[in-house]
């Protein structure tokens, strides 16, 4: 499986940080560079870029009434309207020399940290529940507060600067650093799964955020290495700028973008996840076969269950997400008379519908799937005593995935009605695969299953009718 590493963030972290540390410790020279105007230029760039975000991210979040959203506009509120007074308050352009300046940029980089950090926790936290009944108010209130804090600062500096206790930095240093680092390490988290590129733009924006604090801190002001911070953020704003345009060309317009970066839904997780070649397939699956409308859906999301139960890696919930969706989508090639024939199939009926998981992984293969999703549409009908087709794999020779997706489409198939047959309840679908375990299915998906069945009954979505077959085997061997 293709990993997606870390490298990059780790990266764009570490060159800027050896450069300062050159720069600092003397083995580069770091020459005094005083530029008030370059100064206030920089500052202006990041201050206005960062409320160009927080102002399509803030109409985004109300017209969708989702409060993580909310939470990142006021995230790029903060950082705008403080980086302003820092920039207004450049030494001798507008104000004489203090250290507003300086507490302005870090009061900016708290309070910008906290609304990111906010906005990567679940939406059933305490706090995010408390700050949701408020979510009409939340981002007026804080610009007149944030608007209020430049204008005192511009004309009272005197009343803002001790607000800033020196003996509090270090616990305001602490706080920045440790957010950053779980707010980055969650939208990695959550990256790994949907591929959103503004999900990788905030673990760069929130590496960069901590090796700001530390530069502002440690650093020594107009000094070249002080300067490091600036650019810092303003490459922060641009790629998160960059971010909103590939996130806004993957799904049409700003508000979709910010509604499938922050869903909770399982089935929109799923949708918003695939590739419009994916869709497409899926859509052309469910019209060849009237009987299994709904059924790729279904799978999938019992298969993300069964997987996440299994503790399985974020990368590999998404491999699930491609694969389950279109595992049946070799049935394009299969005549209807046979797909949708309500008695028993012929022999040679039989072997056409077996050639469907082969089917199905040529036609993907040539689309450019990736070997892990081709294990899935090819060998989820592979059984662990090695009596399933196409290839007569058995045991761990079947790829784990694809025995996640046997138990999920077995069941699914069980409890749906079909052509030839009633749908089963969930209990007699449950009875089956555990009889059929160690025969037809890999005995830990079953107990997985089964365990997180008793534990959560919403896991199974569709429970119908009784039996009205005539064995087990005979069922078993039609799905």
């Amino acid at each position: 499986m293709k990993n997606y590493s870390f490298v990059g963030p780790i990266i764009a972290m570490t060159l800027p940080l050896v450069l300062f540390l050159c720069l600092r410790f003397g083995l580069m020279t770091d020459p005094y560079l005083m530029n008030l105007k370059r100064h206030f230029y920089i500052v202006s760039a990041i201050a206005s870029l960062s409320t160009i975000i927080a102002i399509a991210v803030g109409i985004a979040g109300k017209r969708l009434r989702n409060i993580k959203v909310s939470f990142l506009a006021l995230s790029f509120i903060s950082l705008a309207l403080l980086f302003l007074l820092h920039g207004l308050s450049t030494p001798h352009l507008l104000l004489p020399e203090t250290d507003l300046a300086g507490v302005a940029a870090q009061l900016s980089m708290l309070l910008a940290t906290i609304w990111l950090w906010l906005s990567s926790l679940p939406s059933d936290n305490k706090l995010v529940e408390l700050l949701s009944g408020r979510h009409k108010l939340l981002l007026p209130v804080w610009i007149v507060l944030m608007s209020i804090v430049v204008i005192i600062g511009m004309f009272f500096p005197h009343i803002i600067v001790p607000l800033y206790v020196q003996s509090f930095e270090l616990a305001i240093i602490f706080i920045t650093l440790l957010l950053n680092l779980i707010t980055m390490f969650r939208y990695y988290q959550t990256y790994r799964f949907s591929r959103f590129p503004l999900q990788l733009a905030i673990v760069y924006i929130t590496g960069w955020f901590m090796l700001t604090q530390i530069i502002m801190v440690t650093g020594e002001t107009w000094r070249l290495s002080w300067w490091i911070y600036h650019y810092l953020l303003l490459a922060s704003m641009i790629v998160m700028l960059i971010g909103l345009v590939k996130q806004y060309a993957t799904k049409g317009t700003l508000i979709s973008a910010m509604r499938a970066l922050f869903t909770n839904d399982p089935f929109e997780r799923i949708t918003n996840s695939i590739s419009p070649s994916v869709k497409d397939l899926v859509i052309a699956t469910e019209k060849k076969d009237k009987y299994t409308v709904g059924h790729t859906f279904r799978v999938t999301m019992y298969a993300l269950h069964l997987a996440e139960e299994l503790q399985l890696k974020p990368e590999q919930l998404r491999v699930i997400a491609q694969g389950a969706l279109v595992h049946d989508v070799g049935k394009i090639n299969i005549p209807d008379d046979i797909l949708n024939k309500p008695g028993k199939l012929s022999n040679e009926e039989r072997e056409i519908i077996e050639q469907h998981p082969v089917s199905g992984y040529e036609m993907c293969r040539e689309l450019g799937f990736m070997k892990e999703e081709l294990s899935i549409i090819r060998s989820h009908h592979e059984k662990w005593d090695g009596s399933g087709y196409p290839d007569r794999l058995m045991g761990d020779e079947i790829d784990l995935l694809a025995r996640i997706v046997a138990v999920a489409d077995v069941y699914d198939a069980l409890t749906s009605e079909r052509s030839y047959r009633k749908a089963w309840s969930h209990n007699e679908a449950m009875n089956v695969l555990v009889e059929e375990k160690g025969k037809h299915f890999d005995p830990t998906c079953v107990d997985a299953w089964v365990s997180l069945c008793e534990r959560n009954s919403s896991v199974y979505l569709y429970p119908s009718t009784a039996i009205n077959d005539d064995t087990t085997g005979d069922l078993i061997s039609t799905i």
